[in-house]
């Protein structure tokens, strides 16, 4: 059997590691500066940032290319 070699950038990589290391790098200020969602801006938590993120495609999709920028930019 042929083992397949996933070309996601995000694979094995869930969305708590993702919401983790930028807050981690940016903050909470900072990362609700550069996403504009309330779950960034009010009275923040991973665990209720994941729940909206989870629920809201175009939140999670737009976290998912912050953390995409921020690996290529401290890759270099």
């Amino acid at each position: 059997m042929t083992e397949q070699i996933s070309t996601d950038p995000l694979h094995g990589i869930t969305l708590e590691m993702i919401l983790t290391e930028l807050v981690e790098h940016y903050g909470w200020d900072k990362l609700g500066q550069i996403i504009d969602i309330r779950c960034f801006n009010s009275n923040p938590s991973i665990k209720s940032s994941l729940k909206f993120l989870r629920r809201t495609p175009w939140a999670r999709t737009k976290v998912e290319e912050l953390y995409l920028m921020y690996k290529i930019e401290t890759s270099e």
